[in-house]
Formats: C-alpha cells, structure tokens, sequence
C-alpha cells in the first residue's frame, strides 16, 4: 500500500512535533504541582554541593603545590594512591561544606538565586 499525494516524511515531522508538544505539556505540568519549599529544598542542596565542589578545587590547588617524594611505587599503585586520594578529598569537601554554614558559599548562592527567579 503506498502513500499517495503528499510526502511521506511529513507524516514523521508532524507525528514528532505533536509528540514533544504533548511531553511538554506534561512535563510543565508536573514542574507546576510541585511546591514552593521542594523548590527550596532541591535549590539549597544544589548550592550545597556546588560549595562542596568549589572547595574540593581549592583543596586539589593546595595538594598541587606540595612536592611529591619518588619512591619507586609501580604506576598502578600510583594511579590507586590518586584514585582513593580524591576520593578523600572529595569527602573532606562534602564534610568542610555541611559543616555548620560551610564557607557560606552556599547561602549566599541560595539566596542570589531565589531573589532573581523568584522563588
């Protein structure tokens, strides 16, 4: 059976634009059920963990400028030293930032953020 009269690739076109029309749709309105302090919560972690990777940089800086002794590891076991060594850095970061108000990087973001969307 063949299609006749019009191009078969405009049937896919218009099938694909209903579709995203429709996911839209349900997405916006999910997004518009959920309420103000899930918002603010979601927000607030968010920051959090942007503190902490701001400070697990800062803290990967500090480690750059300390020398290294060679002393005649195989690169395997070096690679396994960096591995679990930014595994612990990445913790330090994640305790330094939840503890008490952190450096207050998050705070600050927070509240910056809410003021310009509105939330």
């Amino acid at each position: 059976m063949a299609i006749t009269g019009t191009d078969p690739s405009s049937y896919y076109s218009d099938y694909y634009t209903n579709a995203s029309k429709v996911s839209a749709a349900a997405l916006e309105k999910t997004l518009g059920n959920v309420n103000k302090e899930t918002k603010e919560d979601e927000l607030m972690e968010a920051c959090k963990e942007f503190e902490a990777y701001f400070i697990e940089q800062i803290f990967k800086g500090m480690e750059k400028t300390i020398m290294k002794a060679d002393n005649g590891e195989s690169s395997t076991a070096s690679q396994y030293m960096d591995y679990f060594g930014d595994m612990r850095t990445q913790e330090y970061a994640k305790m330094a930032a939840n503890q008490g108000n952190g450096i207050g990087l998050a705070s600050q973001l927070y509240e910056q953020m809410k003021r310009n969307y509105g939330l």
